[in-house]
């Protein structure tokens, strides 16, 4: 049996992330996620639980509802996330996992760590690896070569003596690193950072472009994003770049510099990169400026 997470819920659920080592939310942060517009537009729960015969989450499973646009209708997909299962409830993870698909009102569902041990699980429900040819692809850009090799004589450490990581506690974290623009205002390529996410704005106009285009965009409007880029759990301000042809913006990138946990390297990872069909140019660009700012940033 599940029931729809709720606010009252959250110290247990902290509980079970504390207990497989994942970054636990503030309160705020859990309130942030509660007030996500499109998981609002639907009335659908903010993740599932299975409570214990005290009523407290034993295990968990976030849900988070994504708006898309194809021109001017509106459609809903939502990502799973923090599936946490601890052993006294095996098998539970079947019916977190059956509530998040039987979900009314979205016409995508989708998880994205789907790692080898836990996809067969998966694919009971129906659900399969997309794209077909791409899914297993990652594109990454060794930035720190030490920083990497430390890294992994740190993992090999642990996966000899699990205790050791919290021996070894934060690794590897940048210290004293100063937030500059990656390049000057008119520079070349035509990137700079972003900071007008208002209504009316010229990125709100590259907005409106995007959808005119016809095609399925998540929804990345002014006010979908001045939510986003709120969560009050960031430890860094997420960096917003857009690539711009005169005054027109024709496309745009945000990355976050992040850690998976203690003992591994921060990471610059590419949240969102898109641009108009018309500029060709603007993808390549936008990625050779966050590969310029991500040694400055501590990446």
């Amino acid at each position: 049996m599940t029931r729809p997470f709720r606010p009252s819920d959250v110290s247990a659920v902290n509980d079970l992330h504390r207990a497989v080592w994942w970054p636990e939310r503030s309160s705020a942060g859990w309130r942030w996620l509660d007030d996500n517009p499109a998981r609002r537009d639907l009335g659908a729960p903010a993740g599932w639980v299975v409570p214990d015969a005290s009523d407290v989450p034993a295990a968990f499973l976030g849900n988070f509802v994504q708006r898309f646009w194809i021109g001017d209708r509106a459609l809903y997909g939502a990502t799973g996330f923090s599936v946490i299962v601890p052993p006294d409830q095996k098998g539970r993870s079947r019916d977190l996992i059956g509530a998040f698909v039987r979900q009314p009102g979205c016409f995508a569902l989708y998880t994205l760590n789907a790692n080898a041990r836990s996809s067969p699980l998966y694919k009971r429900f129906g659900m399969v690896a997309w794209p077909p040819a791409t899914h297993a692809l990652k594109l990454s850009w060794i930035i720190n070569p030490a920083a990497c090799l430390y890294s992994r004589g740190l993992r090999a450490l642990v996966a000899r003596e699990p205790r050791a990581a919290r021996w070894l506690g934060e690794q590897l974290m940048p210290r004293g690193r100063a937030r500059r623009s990656v390049v000057a205002e008119g520079s070349l390529d035509g990137i700079s950072e972003l900071h007008d996410l208002s209504d009316h704005s010229p990125y709100d106009r590259f907005w409106q472009a995007l959808r005119g285009q016809g095609r399925l965009v998540a929804d990345r409007s002014p006010a979908m994003l001045r939510w986003r880029l709120a969560d009050p759990d960031l430890t860094s301000r997420p960096l917003h770049l857009a690539r711009h042809i005169g005054d027109e913006i024709t496309g745009h990138a945000i990355a976050l510099l992040g850690k998976g946990n203690s003992i591994e390297p921060p990471t610059l990872e590419i949240l969102d990169l898109e641009a108009l069909n018309k500029d060709r140019a603007a993808i390549p660009a936008l990625v050779a400026a966050l590969l310029k700012r991500a040694p400055t940033l501590g990446a």
